[in-house]
């Protein structure tokens, strides 16, 4: 007799409501805190001959690591 092995993949799990809930928005607040914060910064403390690039620059940056850091969440 030929038995077919099959896998019985088990439910996953729901997520915690922490996970669904709580975790987005405190992601999305801490990013957001950290975008403005640090494009604020970069507009206060202008250096005289940088212009636009400063400010663009830490845009970025803090783009960039907010992205890095929040990303999976």
């Amino acid at each position: 007799q030929d038995v077919m092995d099959i896998e019985v993949k088990p439910k996953p799990l729901r997520p915690h409501w922490y996970e669904c809930h709580v975790q987005p928005c405190l992601a999305e607040l801490l990013g957001s805190a950290l975008f403005i914060f640090i494009g604020c910064l970069s507009v206060v403390e202008d250096s005289g001959g940088t212009g636009r690039l400063q400010p663009a620059l830490a845009h970025g940056l803090a783009l960039g690591v907010t992205i890095a850091v929040l990303g999976d969440i």
